[in-house]
């Protein structure tokens, strides 16, 4: 092929498939291979717009991103649900947006196994596990539970809303570990109480024999050692 044809064939691509083929052709063309295509701008596909807006809870871009069509229980570049992100995100705004969503998938999960209520149960939105919650989100979802999260972190308000409807104080995670457990191990006291006023059990153990006292005590934590222990006293008198 001599360098007219070249240049013809170049123009064809050009005007058929647009600027992103036009770049592949004149590298095939002229011999330029990748140098071309890393040099190349790159310009952001419409779901990197959509994560970008769930994140900085623009809840009116993404509800016109929905709007046109893309999909509400897309996932970003890591598989993680949008909604799943909103509430890592804190992002309520948009949060409320997708959940209005006819068919949005509320309890979708990301990789690690997680959904939107256990990550707002973890950041302590009580707002958002409302939301959630009032929508049909799973309370008692099997393995880690949103109630796990909450006291993982001491949060005592969602812990709470979680036990009013009905949340299992006693929940195990595949590897046996409760809700008083994580609290214990976070050194939350008033979190431990809560669950312990609503039936948790002390004795509990996990796959390797720890209890809630044990984890206290592996992790170093001074309020819960001391508590737990004069209640794990009272219990054996």
């Amino acid at each position: 092929m001599n360098s007219n044809s070249q240049l013809s064939t170049v123009k064809s691509a050009q005007t058929v498939r647009g600027a992103a083929v036009r770049r592949v052709a004149a590298a095939l063309a002229f011999g330029m291979g990748a140098a071309v295509l890393v040099s190349a701008p790159v310009h952001a596909a419409p779901i990197d717009s959509l994560v970008k807006g769930v994140k900085f809870d623009d809840d009116k871009g993404v509800a016109k991103d929905i709007a046109n069509g893309m999909d509400p229980n897309a996932t970003d570049d890591q598989g993680m649900p949008l909604l799943v992100l909103a509430a890592r995100e804190k992002s309520d705004k948009v949060a409320a947006v997708l959940l209005d969503n006819p068919a949005i998938k509320i309890n979708a999960q990301d990789k690690a196994g997680e959904n939107a209520l256990m990550l707002a149960s973890l950041n302590g939105d009580v707002d958002l596990v409302k939301m959630l919650i009032t929508k049909g989100a799973d309370v008692n979802k099997q393995g880690w539970t949103p109630l796990h999260y909450a006291a993982a972190n001491g949060n005592d308000d969602v812990a709470k809303l979680l036990i009013g409807y009905s949340a299992d104080v006693n929940a195990q995670s595949p590897n046996g570990t409760t809700p008083l457990m994580m609290a214990a191990r976070g050194d939350h006291m008033s979190t431990a109480k809560l669950l312990l006023d609503h039936g948790a059990n002390l004795q509990a153990k996990n796959q390797i024999g720890m209890n809630a006292l044990d984890f206290a005590k592996q992790y170093k934590a001074p309020d819960a050692i001391k508590d737990l222990s004069a209640r794990m006293g009272q219990a054996a008198q």
